[in-house]
């Protein structure tokens, strides 16, 4: 009795997995010179890979990873933001549907999970709201808030290893005043990741973590809000003519990102919670210090 169900299961994952691999053969076929095209970008599956895997086990974005590298590659500003954003629609996507099934899976009467679905939503309407803030009233990214946001960034990173030391985290459900800050955090959290493909999730991470809810309902919160954001930007960066996304990368980038984005629950899930803390701390001062830098 309990066979049929698994193999039910194991037949509709391999027709999800077959019905992937159509999509993306149909989606190569497009391009000219297949096998030029594998040996020139065919290693940025690793990246995809890469990035997915610390977006998602963190509920950062992946923007973090993708913008050091396509400026070491001498792409511009704007192509480097929008490939970023592209590649994150795969990863973000694989991780949110990820964390989500986790939750609904183990922790749907979970207390300390209570306001989760609320939480992501709420954070996650602010943070659209205010990426199409930047994009319609063409608020232009100062250098004095990029500064400013790193600085922030580092700092908060430094406090969140001094209280990862602390005995057992307390765990509370998400009150009432925590959703107007998810507001306004994902509201201007949206405007800045509108400037650099990256922050709401991490703010939003931050947020919860500080206020000491569960340290994996925070990481699947920023997961699906950072999720719903990137999405949001594909009228710009996907979808549009003049997208300046390099759609050859995110070929092979974007599917590496699928893989990513489904390993890093597990990794987030095998972790300790104080571990989990460091990692996303250390995560949190890399933004800080590559922003710093950039």
């Amino acid at each position: 009795t309990q066979s049929a169900p698994r193999l039910t299961r194991h037949y509709r994952n391999l027709s999800l997995i077959l019905l992937l691999c159509g999509a993306w053969l149909f989606w190569a076929s497009h391009f000219h010179s297949p096998f030029d095209l594998i040996q020139e970008y065919g290693r940025f599956i690793f990246l995809g890979i890469t990035g997915a895997i610390f977006a998602n086990s963190t509920g950062a974005g992946g923007g973090v990873i993708f913008i050091p590298v396509f400026s070491s590659l001498n792409f511009s500003e704007s192509q480097s933001v929008a490939t970023s954003f592209m590649i994150q629609c795969f990863g973000m996507t694989a991780g949110a549907i990820s964390w989500s099934l986790y939750y609904k899976k183990r922790h749907l009467e979970d207390a300390a999970w209570s306001g989760f679905v609320k939480a992501a939503l709420l954070a996650a309407f602010f943070s659209v709201l205010g990426f199409w803030s930047s994009q319609l009233l063409q608020l232009n990214s100062p250098s004095s808030l990029h500064t400013s946001f790193s600085i922030f960034s580092i700092v908060l990173g430094i406090a969140i290893v001094i209280s990862s030391k602390s005995s057992t985290p307390i765990t509370r459900a998400i009150m009432p005043v925590d959703f107007l800050w998810l507001a306004l955090i994902g509201y201007f959290g949206g405007i800045i990741t509108a400037w650099l493909s990256v922050g709401v999730g991490e703010l939003v991470v931050i947020y919860l973590m500080l206020r000491g809810l569960c340290t994996k309902m925070a990481i699947a919160t920023g997961v699906i809000v950072s999720a719903i954001t990137v999405w949001s930007a594909s009228p710009i960066h996907i979808f549009s003519t003049n997208s300046h996304a390099l759609f050859e990368l995110v070929l092979f980038a974007g599917p590496g990102a699928v893989i990513g984005g489904l390993l890093a629950r597990k990794l987030a899930l095998y972790l300790p919670v104080k571990v989990l803390k460091l990692f996303f701390s250390i995560w949190i001062i890399l933004t800080g210090s590559v922003m710093l830098a950039s």
